[in-house]
Parts: structure tokens; sequence; C-alpha cells
């Protein structure tokens, strides 16, 4: 079950996060739950894998902005440095920031459930 308790485990910082939710906890669970469907993720990693840098910037940058309004840290802090390496059109392999992000992801889905 996802409560604030288990998000700090995971790294977050949901004090920060439901300042911004006015400090309506069920509001920010309720944003936080739908994070791991957010269909940026696919666009982000479909655009790497074909080497569009900037459909990957535009899906970095809306995870960024999400993440780091719900202040989930552990997963905002691959995206924000994706994000600004995309930004500088940095032609690498991304591939590690990729599986880092996903699976992170992925454990923010398993306490989503």
């Amino acid at each position: 079950m996802l409560t604030i308790d288990v998000l700090r485990g995971i790294g977050a910082e949901p004090e920060e996060g439901l300042k911004r939710c006015l400090n309506n906890e069920d509001f920010y669970l309720d944003l936080v739950k739908r994070v791991p469907s957010d269909q940026n993720f696919r666009r982000l990693e479909d655009s790497l894998k074909a080497g569009d840098l900037d459909g990957a910037f535009e899906a970095a940058h809306a995870l960024k902005g999400v993440l780091s309004n719900l202040s989930l840290t552990s997963l905002y802090k691959p995206v924000e440095e994706v994000t600004e390496l995309l930004r500088a059109r940095t032609d690498m392999d991304y591939s590690e920031f990729l599986e880092t992000i996903m699976e992170k992801r992925s454990a923010l889905e398993e306490i989503c459930e």
C-alpha cells in the first residue's frame, strides 16, 4: 500500500511534494500513483533507441517536471541528468541511464499497486 512512509523508503521527499498539493495527502498519493503509467517513460525509451534526441528531450523534460513537483527524488535525479544531456544534444549511449530510470519506475509501480 502506498503511503508517505513507503515513499520516504524509496528516496522520495514527500513533505515537499505535499506542500505543492496544499498538504492534501490523498491528492498527492493519487498523483504519485499515476506516475508509473506516464507515457513519457515509453516515449523516452523509444526515442533514445531510435536516436531521436529531440523526442527524447521532450519526454525527459516532461518527466522531470512531474517528478520534481512530486519530489520523487530517486527517480527525478537520473531523469534530470538525462534531460540536461539531451538539452545539450549530447550524442552518447544512454542505455545505462535508461536502465536506471526504468528500474526506478518499476520500483515505484510496485509500491503503487
